[in-house]
């Protein structure tokens, strides 16, 4: 059997599973200000234990009634929103989701003037954390989540690397260092011509396709199929 490159094998991963939430979803971080206050809307709707399909939908039906940030979901009332978020398919939570939208909506305009982009000037990891975690609804997880798609973004954007993108590099045979597993990962993003969040999203993406012990793993990998089911939740 010939041996795949940890480089093809990354580049083959993100290509066929796919890279960052936000991307898939018609976000451009990269792009500036406004940008990152969708993608913090659409973070808050992954608080959610539900799966990543229903989120894109819900995110889509949103977008689709003009709701494009936290600030925009705080000019519908909570009737609106519970409508919005039933369409998408959040009939489980659609009460908590509504009312958690409009809270933070409120503290986001109060905290930080209505932009949490004003959070862009942290470059102490703890403060930015600390800051976003504080917000109602939001957690550790969530705010991992936002972060990851933000690094070489915002300075302080610098979040561990989540522990399902290692789980998914050691079930693919790619080694990375247990003292700086970013930097590893970084490294090998750059050799396999990839971002290096796309990279670590497609590694999460591989544990939510299907369950780790009940593959071969390596290049042999069941999830690096083609059109692989992406699974549950991503926060």
């Amino acid at each position: 059997m010939a041996v795949v490159r940890p480089e093809d094998l990354a580049r083959s991963l993100v290509g066929n599973l796919g890279g960052r939430f936000s991307s898939e979803m018609g976000i451009d971080v990269d792009r500036g200000a406004r940008e990152v206050e969708r993608w913090f809307l659409a973070a808050t709707l992954f608080g959610t234990r539900i799966s990543w399909r229903i989120v894109e939908r819900t995110h889509a039906v949103l977008v689709a009634a003009g709701v494009l940030t936290i600030l925009d979901a705080g000019t519908k009332t909570w009737h609106e929103l519970v409508a919005l978020l039933d369409e998408g398919g959040y009939a489980r939570y659609d009460f908590r989701t509504a009312t958690r939208l409009l809270t933070l909506s409120k503290a986001v305009g109060e905290r930080h003037g209505g932009r949490i982009s004003s959070l862009a000037a942290e470059d102490g990891p703890e403060v930015l954390e600390a800051e976003l975690d504080a917000l109602p609804g939001w957690g550790p997880v969530t705010v991992r989540l936002f972060l990851r798609e933000l690094r070489g973004v915002w300075p302080g954007a610098r979040p561990p690397l989540d522990e399902r993108a290692q789980s998914a590099a050691r079930h693919l045979g790619l080694s990375l260092s247990a003292r700086d597993p970013v930097r590893s990962l970084t490294e090998l993003a750059r050799r396999a011509t990839v971002d290096v969040r796309d990279l670590e999203a497609g590694l999460v993406r591989v544990c939510l396709a299907h369950e780790l012990s009940r593959c071969p793993g390596g290049a042999a990998c069941r999830a690096l199929a083609p059109t692989p089911s992406p699974g549950g939740g991503v926060g």
